[in-house]
C-alpha cells in the first residue's frame, strides 16, 4: 500500500473513530425541504442493485449492510438538510436481465439516486434505464471501463477501474519474477476488460502471456482451461472472474499438478473462494483488490460498529456501499435538492470529501482521481494485506 493510500485511509479511520461517520458533521445543515420523490423535500429515496441470488450472492448482504449502516447513521444525526434517507434494495443476480428488471422496479418506486452495481455485465444495461429517468448513479463496486465508455453524465464509479487493476496486476506479476503468464477470464465485460488490459500492460514489462483462456461461468469442470495452462508451462495464473469459478480453477489446477503462483481479481475476493478451493489449497493465493474492512488501517472501530448495528461481520464491498450512500448524501446537501441534474453537477464538484479510499474527487470521466489496488494474499480462511 502506498504512503498516500495509507495516509488517506488513516485519515478516514480517524474520522470514523471520532464519531464523525456518515454525516461527518457536514450533512445535517438545514436547507430546502420536499416530499418523497420530489426535488424539493420529503424522504430521499436511494436504490441499490446487488446480487442477492446467484453465484455471487454472498456479496449482496455486505453491500446492503454497508449502505443501510450509512443510512441509519445519517438519519440518526438529522438526515440531509432535514430530510431522512430510505434505502430500497433489488436483486441483480449478476445477470443483465435480472438487473434491468430490478432497475425498472427502482425507477417505478421513485428513487432519487442509485447507489448500485456489483457485476459490471449486469450493471451495464441499467445505465440507460437510470439515465432516461434522470437518476444519478453512484456505482460502489462494478468497475469495467465499459461503464464509463458511454460517457453518460449521471454515472460515477466509486471503485478503482479495470485500468488501474490491470496496471497493479502487471506490476506485481513482474515483481514476482514471472516470465510466463496464463490469463483466464469468464467472458464477461468486467473480466475480459481486465484480462486484455493486463496482457497489454505485461508486454512492455517483458513478461510473456503464454495462454489466454475464457471459461463459461456456472460450469463445474474447467479441464479445458486447466490443460491449456499446464501445456503452456505458465509460472503465474491470473484469474479475472468471480469467486465461484475461481475457487474451482484453483482446486482443479492444483489437482493437475500446477505449482506456480495464482492470483485473482477483485470479483473473487471473498472467503467463499477459499471454501470452494479448500483452505489448504488456497493458501498463498494472491488478489488485486481495493480496500476491504479487514485491510483498512485503523478501521477497527468501524468494523465493531458495523457488527453491532448489522449483526454480522462486514465483508468485501461493505465499505464501498457505505461510502456510496455518504457521497450521495453529500451531493444532495451540496445541490440543495434531489433534482437529478443538480445532484449530478454536485457530484462533479465534490473535492476532498473523505471516503475510505482517500479524498474524493472525480475525474472528467467520473472515475476516482486517487485510490488504487492493493495486493492481498490468502492466509487461513480469509484474505489479508500482502506485506512482502
Amino acid at each position: 500500500m502506498s504512503i498516500m493510500r495509507h495516509s488517506a485511509v488513516a485519515a478516514a479511520a480517524l474520522l470514523l473513530g471520532l464519531g464523525l461517520t456518515a454525516c461527518g458533521g457536514n450533512l445535517t445543515s438545514g436547507g430546502s425541504g420536499g416530499g418523497g420523490g420530489s426535488a424539493a423535500g420529503g424522504t430521499i429515496n436511494l436504490g441499490m442493485l446487488t446480487p442477492l441470488t446467484g453465484s455471487s450472492s454472498a456479496i449482496g448482504p455486505n453491500m446492503r449492510g454497508g449502505a443501510q449502516l450509512a443510512v441509519d447513521e445519517i438519519n440518526a444525526q438529522g438526515g440531509v438538510n432535514g430530510r431522512k434517507l430510505a434505502l430500497t434494495v433489488e436483486d441483480e443476480a449478476c445477470d443483465p436481465k435480472t438487473a434491468a428488471a430490478g432497475a425498472a422496479k427502482l425507477v417505478s418506486a421513485g428513487i432519487n439516486i442509485a447507489v448500485s452495481g456489483y457485476c459490471s455485465s449486469a450493471t451495464l444495461p441499467t445505465l440507460s434505464i437510470f439515465n432516461k429517468a434522470n437518476i444519478p448513479m453512484i456505482i460502489p463496486a462494478a468497475n469495467s471501463a465499459d461503464l464509463v465508455a458511454q460517457k453518460l453524465p449521471n454515472v460515477f464509479l466509486l471503485n478503482g477501474t479495470g485500468i488501474q487493476q490491470a496496471a497493479a496486476a502487471a506490476k506485481f506479476i513482474k515483481a514476482q519474477g514471472s516470465t510466463s503468464v496464463a490469463l483466464l477470464d469468464d467472458n464477461t465485460s468486467y473480466s475480459t476488460d481486465i484480462t486484455k488490459r493486463t496482457a497489454d500492460d505485461l508486454k512492455p514489462l517483458g513478461v510473456n502471456v503464454a495462454t489466454q483462456q475464457s471459461v463459461t461461468a456456472g460450469e463445474s469442470d474447467y479441464s479445458g482451461a486447466v490443460n491449456a495452462v499446464m501445456g503452456s508451462k505458465a509460472d503465474f495464473v491470473y484469474w479475472t472472474g468471480y469467486y465461484q469459478e475461481g475457487g474451482l480453477l484453483i482446486k482443479q489446477l492444483k489437482a493437475a499438478g500446477y505449482q506456480g503462483k495464482f492470483m485473482v481479481a477483485d470479483g473473487s475476493v471473498d472467503p467463499k473462494l477459499i471454501q470452494i478451493a479448500g483452505e489448504p489449497t488456497a493458501q498463498g493465493v494472491f488478489a488485486t483488490m481495493t480496500q476491504t474492512p479487514a485491510t483498512i488501517s485503523g478501521g477497527e472501530a468501524w468494523i465493531k460498529n458495523y457488527q453491532a448495528k448489522i449483526g454480522t461481520a462486514p465483508g468485501p464491498y461493505s465499505t464501498q456501499a457505505y461510502d456510496a450512500v455518504r457521497v450521495a448524501a453529500e451531493a444532495v446537501k451540496m445541490a440543495g435538492s434531489t433534482d437529478g441534474q443538480a445532484v449530478t453537477k454536485a457530484l462533479e464538484q465534490i473535492n476532498g470529501f473523505k471516503i475510505f479510499s482517500g479524498s474524493l474527487k472525480f475525474t472528467p470521466e467520473h472515475t476516482l482521481s486517487e485510490g488504487g489496488f492493493d495486493i492481498l494474499v490468502v492466509r487461513g480462511n480469509d484474505f489479508a494485506l500482502n506485506k512482502s
